[in-house]
């Protein structure tokens, strides 16, 4: 007992210590970015910018169709598979979509869909047969702007792609909560014993109930898919660029005038988007009577029997419309999958092509320059690597130790507290690092690198670790107690072995957002530290297609390798059954 209570009296102390520990940099760098609001000559002169009003607008359409479309796709294969084995082949292919960063993602899509890309030449070689009757030049790529086109729609195809894998995992994550999952699978099976189709049941009963679990992470994708600037750079729009570009370039020059017209920038797409989801908010809660009488209002008794088949989905005339649903929903299905094979075979192949002359469909020759270049620059993957695991593993060890020490009412206080590097629009965020950097003496050390990438990594493992530590069963802590373990025996014996599937995968996330990082690394590492991502980005704009190629794969295999070790760690052990196995148990924990 005196065990008990000493580990007890500790665990506050050690709340506030650790909550002071992320919350003062956080706050710091908070009140930073919103120290550079406050300059009225910088937004008259955003104002007055000619790029400003297209810029803003690009931005917008952007952001907010990549938005609705993911919700859109996630909600639909959410609807068609939950319940079903595809539900489970579907959350086996997530680890390696979310693996797979937003800049390499669009690097192997440029790979594709360039006017001189694989899909492209593959186009031309199916033609050529038939050449002679079309009349085509096909001696030259096309004068197509597949990508860096002016409405941004290879950024809005990167973006629907890499959210959905996200939305999913977050819903998953949920749907996992053994409280939830069990009151919902009731529920559906409640309402197809009423005469709903799975689908009708799916989208009356549990989208709702999940719906409203989701608010934070749809706050996240709406925020990153207004702000982006690394994928923007790549794929997006450049005359003009979205907003969040023109930030961005404005901020690196050193005129402050004009490093205070960037702020301002950012500033405003950090109003736009509060703005969008106060609005979301306002119609989610004044539609919220039409939803309740729409759904919940039933199968009227006066219809006629044909009438209850169509809304059962079993008339004859609604099989057309099922069967199309469900053909639709297949092909997002495997698209899905699909598009992700599809861009990292071209990363991979990309970054082995040799002379590869127009129109030819494979190139004349092979070569490992490219990867040999990399293996040269052995600093560069070694500072990811470092970086990665250092940051990952810090913001692990913080967010176990605060999950087991914090009280439940200070989580649920402080949570939006963690969530801000998720929350507010990048070029923001670096902002305020960049002055608490400053303020420290840590611009351009190794230090302040990593301080910026744990409190990058930090929301997303406390996110994907949040679920798993409040779904824990308390019984087994109320059963080691009457064996007389110690609280912490209990923690290191019986919790984290059970955890460790989700310790591990947390891990692995965080351990993919440090490696996607991009605005941080330049910012706070003064350019001073080279990433696979920076290199990536920065070769995109060469001619060096082939090494630009190596450093995205080398994004995409650190976080899939450590995804890999994750599943494998995480892996349930196989015990063998015994008669004996109740006082093996109970040896255990004594």
């Amino acid at each position: 007992m005196p065990l008990l209570v000493s580990a007890s009296a500790l665990q506050r102390p050690a709340a506030v210590v650790l909550g002071a520990a992320v919350g003062l940099p956080l706050l710091w760098g908070l009140s930073g970015a919103v120290a550079a609001a406050f300059d009225g000559q910088a937004w008259a002169d955003l104002v007055a910018h000619p790029q400003t009003a297209r810029a803003l607008g690009l931005s917008l359409g952007t952001g907010l169709l990549a938005f609705v479309l993911a919700l859109s796709g996630a909600a639909a294969l959410l609807a068609w598979s939950f319940g079903a084995p595809r539900w489970n082949r579907l959350r086996a292919w997530l680890p390696a979509m979310l693996a797979l960063p937003h800049a390499a993602f669009a690097i192997g899509l440029l790979l594709l869909v360039a006017p001189a890309g694989w899909l492209v030449r593959l186009g031309v070689a199916l033609l050529l047969p038939v050449n002679g009757l079309l009349g085509l030049s096909l001696d030259a790529p096309p004068p197509w702007q597949t990508t860096q086109d002016p409405w941004g729609l290879g950024l809005l195809a990167v973006l629907v792609f890499k959210e959905i894998p996200f939305l999913l995992w977050v819903a998953a994550a949920q749907l996992q909560r053994p409280d939830l999952a069990h009151r919902l699978n009731l529920e559906l099976r409640l309402a197809q014993s009423l005469g709903y189709s799975p689908r009708s049941a799916w989208w009356r009963v549990a989208w709702p109930q999940l719906l409203a679990r989701l608010k934070a992470p749809l706050l996240a994708v709406l925020v990153y898919n207004l702000t982006v600037v690394d994928v923007a750079l790549l794929i997006g729009p450049s005359a003009p660029p979205t907003l969040a570009v023109l930030a961005w370039q404005w901020l690196q020059d050193a005129d402050p005038a004009r490093n205070a017209l960037g702020a301002a920038a950012a500033w405003l797409l950090t109003a736009l988007a509060a703005g969008l989801a106060l609005l979301g908010l306002l119609v989610q809660r004044s539609a919220s009577g039409w939803r309740v009488m729409r759904w919940t209002r039933g199968v009227p008794l006066a219809l006629s029997q044909p009438a209850a088949d169509v809304i059962r989905g079993t008339n004859a005339k609604a099989q057309p419309r099922a069967w199309g649903r469900s053909a639709a929903q297949g092909a997002l299905l495997r698209t899905l999958p699909t598009a992700y094979t599809a861009v990292a075979l071209a990363l991979a192949l990309g970054s082995v092509v040799g002379v590869w002359p127009f129109p030819g469909l494979w190139p004349q020759a092979w070569t490992l320059q490219a990867w040999q270049a990399v293996a040269v620059s052995a600093s560069v993957v070694w500072t990811t690597l470092g970086l990665a695991l250092a940051s990952s593993a810090a913001a692990l060890a913080w967010t176990v130790a605060w999950l087991e020490c914090a009280p439940p009412a200070w989580q649920r206080r402080l949570q939006g507290l963690w969530y801000l590097p998720l929350l507010l629009p990048a070029v923001l965020w670096t902002i305020g690092l960049h002055r608490v950097a400053l303020a420290w003496g840590l611009v351009g050390g190794s230090q302040g690198l990593w301080l910026a990438h744990t409190l990058c990594v930090l929301p997303y493992v406390v996110l994907s670790l949040q679920g798993p530590y409040a779904n824990f069963d308390t019984r087994l802590r109320a059963v080691a107690a009457s064996l007389g373990r110690s609280r912490w025996a209990f923690v290191w014996q019986i919790k984290w072995p059970l955890l460790r599937a989700a310790l591990a995968a947390s891990f692995a996330v965080g351990f993919a957002v440090s490696v996607a990082q991009y605005l941080p690394t330049l910012y706070v590492g003064a350019g001073r530290f080279a990433t696979a991502t920076t290199e990536a980005v920065a070769l995109a704009s060469g001619g060096q297609r082939s090494l630009m190629a190596a450093f995205a794969a080398l994004q995409w295999l650190l976080p899939v390798l450590v995804f890999g070790l994750a599943a494998r760690t995480g892996r349930a052990r196989q015990f063998e059954v015994r008669s004996t196995a109740s006082s093996g148990a109970l040896q255990t924990l004594q």
